[in-house]
């Protein structure tokens, strides 16, 4: 179960969505999170990286990566 509080103009603008296409709120609500949720997972997680490699973090080239699992050339 989850439950969202959204700022007045949102819910006006799906509560209208909802009535004009007899499907509900929830529904359109799920829809938006399944359409966006992989996109905020890469965003949140690329930024955690991006901030460990900032402190100092290891990194590697691809072609060290490519050689030590055996693909490419």
């Amino acid at each position: 179960m989850l439950v969202l509080r959204l700022p007045e103009n949102i819910e006006k603008r799906l509560d209208a969505l909802a009535k004009r296409t007899g499907r509900s709120k929830s529904y359109y609500a799920r829809e938006a999170i399944l359409e966006h949720l992989e996109d905020l997972e890469d965003i949140y997680i690329a930024e955690k990286e991006l901030l460990k490699i900032r402190k100092g973090a290891a990194t590697h080239t691809l072609e060290k990566v490519m050689r030590e699992y055996g693909l490419g050339g």
